[in-house]
């Protein structure tokens, strides 16, 4: 039997726990998302217009993925230090959850403005740009987590 003390303890921490779930998650998920994508479209309105016609489509990707992972890297570190608890679990939550969004947005903007189909969308990429591509977009989801453990040691 659990002493009165002991079951208010388990109550509180369940308590905090659940105040995490789902909404303060999904918030800034997609304030993580918004960050990076504001940037990725600012960035890529660049590539499309300036670097493909002079470089071709892989070189401007190539070039655009190191400073999209700065980008990365700065929103995490933003997110990590002023909208979460701490915990790895809540920072690989809200990056898994931004990278759907950012998967969403890519299927959105491939679809409705592009005409392109959904398998186009996320298979019809050059195979080395395309490869790194998706490298960062994992690295985006992860990144709040790293971050997290590194604040942790």
């Amino acid at each position: 039997m659990l002493s009165t003390s002991e079951f208010l303890v388990i109550a509180s921490t369940w308590k905090q726990k659940k105040a995490n779930w789902p909404m303060p998650i999904l918030q800034t998920s997609v304030l993580y998302f918004l960050l990076v994508f504001g940037a990725g479209f600012i960035l890529g309105t660049g590539r499309v217009l300036i670097m493909v016609p002079l470089l071709g489509e892989r070189v401007a990707e190539l070039i655009e993925i190191p400073l999209m992972l700065t980008v990365i890297v700065a929103a995490a570190r933003w997110i990590v230090r002023h909208k979460l608890d701490g915990r790895q679990s809540t920072a690989l939550s809200v990056g898994c959850i931004a990278m759907g969004l950012v998967l969403l947005a890519d299927l959105a903007v491939g679809m409705w403005l592009r005409g392109m189909s959904a398998t186009e969308v996320f298979l019809h990429r050059d195979l080395v740009s395309g490869v790194a591509y998706y490298a960062a977009l994992l690295l985006f989801a992860v990144i709040p987590g790293i971050i997290t453990r590194f604040n942790q040691v």
